[in-house]
C-alpha cells in the first residue's frame, strides 16, 4: 500500500474544517447559500494557508447534489468522483509547468463543451502567475465572458505579477497566515488521529517555526514522528529542522552583552562544527535578544521552561533597556548583510567582532590579543585572497609609501581649519574601502573614530572610546600605515599627517604628562610624492 504524505491525508474536506481564513470561507458559504457563486477567483496568500483546498472545496459544493449549508456533503457521486480525481469536469492546471499560449487555447476550446456529469465545468489553476503573456492574454476574453456553466478558481503567491486586465476580471481573497494557536490545535487533531505522541512544547516550537504555514507545520510534524515513534520532545524538533541549541544561542548573547569577543568567535565555532546554518542561528540570536527585552518589560515570556527562563532572568538583569534595543538593531542589520553576502561565514564573524566592541573597549583589553589578531588575519586573508587579480600590489618601505597620482582618480577637495565635515566624508571613504577590500584588522581599529583638522596638512584620529594596545599595535603595524597614507592620499592628493588621540584617558594623561602621552600615541605618517 503507498504511503501518503500527512497534510493530502488531513487536507480539508469542508470549509468549517479551514483554521485561520473565517473571513474567506464565511463569504464563500454565503455565496452558495444564495446562490450568488461568481465566474472567477483569485485566492492569494502565502504557502499552505489553504488557498487549493478552499478551492477543491468550492469546486465540490458548487456541483454536489446534496449542499448543507454552504458545504459539500462529501458523500454524493459527484463529490467522491472530484476527491479521487476522476471527474472531467473539474480540471486542476499547474501553470508553473503548463504556461504556455497553447496550454490556455486548449482550455479556451473546451468551455464551449457543456459538462459531461457535474452542473459546472471548474477550472483551478495554480501557481497562475506563472502564466506567459500570451497565456495571459488568451485567457482574457474567456476569464470576463465564459459561458454560464464554466467557473475559474485562480490561486497565486504572487499577485503583483498579474496583470490588472486578469484583476479586475476576478473576486480576489486574501489568505492571511494562520495563527499559532489555530496551528496548535490543527496539529493536536492530527496527533491524535494519527496516534502521534508529542509534548506540548514541541508544538508550540512547530507552529512557531512553520511561520503561519498550515502546511509547513504538518511536514515539520511528519518528519518528527518518522525519527521518534514514542514521545517527541522540543530539543528533537530543533535538532530536526537544524535550529541551534539553546546554550548556543544563550551563550553568544552573554558574551555579546558582556563584550567577550573570543567567547563569542568560540561559540561560533562550535556552531559551524555542528553543522549549523549560520542565517537561521542568527535568527534565533535576533528572537533571543527580543524575548530578553520582552522579558525585561513585562516579566512574562512563553515557549521558555523554568531554567531557560532563568537565564533569561540573569541577563535582562546586567542590560538596560536602551542597550538590548541598540544590539537587536545591529544584529539585524547584520543579519541582512548576512543574507546576501557570498561569504557568510566571514561577515558574520566580523559582525559580531563590531558589535562586541561597539560600546566599550574595556573587556578587550583584558583578552589574548594574540589569539584575537590571528583570527583577525585569516579572515583578512580570506577576503583578500577573494580580491586577487583586480587590484595592483603597492610596494612599501619601511616608513614611506610612494604612490604615483593619477589625474583620473586624484578628487581635489579644499579643506580649511574649520573643514571638519570634508575631513569627516573622506575618513568615512577611506574606513568604507578598507571594509570593501577586506582589510579587516585596520578596519575594525578605526571603526567609531573621528578626524580633527588641526590644520591643511595634520589630522587627529580621535579614539571616543579609548586606544588599546591591540588597536595600537594594528595602526603601529607599516603595512598598514602604508594603506591609510595610499587611501588618502588618492581621495585628497594631499599629504596628511596622521596622530591619534586616546580621548578616553586624555584627562588622565593630561594631569600626569600631556606631552610625553601625546607624543606616545601619536603615530607619524609620512609621503613622498
Amino acid at each position: 500500500m503507498s504511503y501518503t504524505a500527512l497534510y493530502r491525508n488531513f487536507r480539508p474536506l469542508k470549509f468549517s474544517d479551514m483554521v485561520g481564513q473565517e473571513h474567506i470561507t464565511r463569504t464563500l458559504k454565503n455565496q452558495v447559500i444564495s446562490n450568488r457563486v461568481g465566474h472567477a477567483y483569485l485566492f492569494n496568500g502565502g504557502r499552505g494557508t489553504g488557498k487549493t483546498s478552499s478551492a477543491k472545496i468550492l469546486a465540490r459544493v458548487v456541483n454536489c447534489l446534496n449542499p448543507q449549508e454552504g458545504e459539500p456533503c462529501n458523500k454524493c457521486e459527484i463529490c467522491k468522483e472530484i476527491l479521487e480525481g476522476s471527474l472531467t469536469d473539474v480540471v486542476e492546471m499547474d501553470a508553473a509547468s503548463n504556461n504556455s499560449v497553447e496550454d490556455i487555447r486548449s482550455i479556451r476550446d473546451e468551455v464551449n463543451f457543456l459538462p459531461t456529469k457535474a452542473k459546472y465545468r471548474v477550472y483551478i489553476i495554480d501557481e497562475v502567475h506563472m502564466l506567459s503573456t500570451g497565456a495571459f492574454n488568451a485567457l482574457l476574453k474567456t476569464l470576463e465572458e465564459p459561458p454560464e456553466h464554466v467557473k475559474f478558481i485562480l490561486a497565486t503567491t504572487e499577485p503583483q505579477k498579474l496583470p490588472t486586465t486578469i484583476l479586475s476580471r476576478c473576486q480576489r481573497f486574501d489568505f492571511k497566515k494562520i495563527p499559532d494557536v489555530d496551528i496548535i490545535k490543527r496539529l493536536k487533531i492530527i496527533c491524535k488521529e494519527s496516534n502521534i505522541k508529542i509534548d506540548e512544547e514541541a508544538l508550540k516550537i512547530i507552529a512557531v517555526l512553520s511561520e503561519g504555514h498550515m502546511r509547513d507545520a504538518i511536514s515539520i510534524l511528519e518528519r518528527c514522528s518518522q525519527e521518534n515513534t514514542e514521545n517527541i520532545k522540543i530539543e528533537e524538533v530543533k535538532d530536526l529542522v537544524g535550529l541551534p541549541k539553546l546554550e548556543y544561542v544563550n551563550g553568544l548573547s552573554q558574551a555579546i552583552i558582556e563584550k567577550d569577543t573570543i567567547k563569542s568567535l568560540e561559540i561560533i565555532d562550535q556552531v559551524i562544527d555542528d553543522g549549523k546554518d549560520l542565517y537561521n542561528y542568527l535568527w534565533e540570536v535576533v528572537k533571543y535578544f527580543k524575548d530578553i527585552l520582552v522579558y525585561k518589560a513585562t516579566n512574562t515570556l512563553k515557549l521558555y521552561s523554568e531554567d531557560e527562563l532563568e537565564e533569561i532572568k540573569k541577563l535582562s538583569n546586567i542590560i538596560d533597556k536602551e542597550k538590548l534595543l541598540d544590539i537587536i538593531y545591529q544584529l539585524s542589520d547584520l543579519e541582512n548583510d548576512v543574507k546576501w553576502s557570498a561569504q557568510k561565514t566571514i561577515m558574520f564573524q566580523t559582525g559580531i567582532i563590531k558589535i562586541c566592541r561597539e560600546s566599550s573597549s574595556t573587556n578587550i583589553v583584558n583578552i589574548d590579543n594574540t589569539n584575537i589578531e590571528k583570527r583577525l588575519e585569516i579572515l583578512e586573508n580570506k577576503l583578500i585572497n577573494m580580491k586577487l587579480g583586480q587590484t595592483q600590489p603597492i610596494k612599501t618601505e619601511s616608513r614611506t609609501v610612494k604612490i604615483e597620482k593619477n589625474a583620473e582618480e586624484k578628487k581635489e577637495i579644499v579643506y580649511s581649519n574649520n573643514n571638519s565635515s570634508n575631513g569627516m566624508e573622506v575618513w568615512k571613504k577611506v574606513i568604507d574601502v578598507l571594509k570593501r577590500d577586506g582589510k579587516i584588522r585596520l578596519y575594525t581599529a578605526l571603526i567609531n573614530t573621528r578626524i580633527n583638522e588641526v590644520n591643511d596638512l595634520i589630522w587627529e584620529v580621535e579614539f571616543p572610546n579609548g586606544l588599546t594596545s591591540f588597536n595600537q599595535r594594528i595602526l603601529e603595524d607599516i603595512n598598514n600605515k602604508n594603506e591609510l597614507v595610499k587611501e588618502i592620499l588618492k581621495i585628497t592628493g594631499k599629504e596628511i599627517h596622521l596622530k591619534y588621540k586616546d580621548m578616553k584617558n586624555l584627562n588622565k594623561e593630561e594631569n600626569s604628562k600631556p606631552k610625553s602621552a601625546i607624543d606616545n600615541l601619536g603615530i607619524d605618517i609620512n609621503i613622498i610624492d
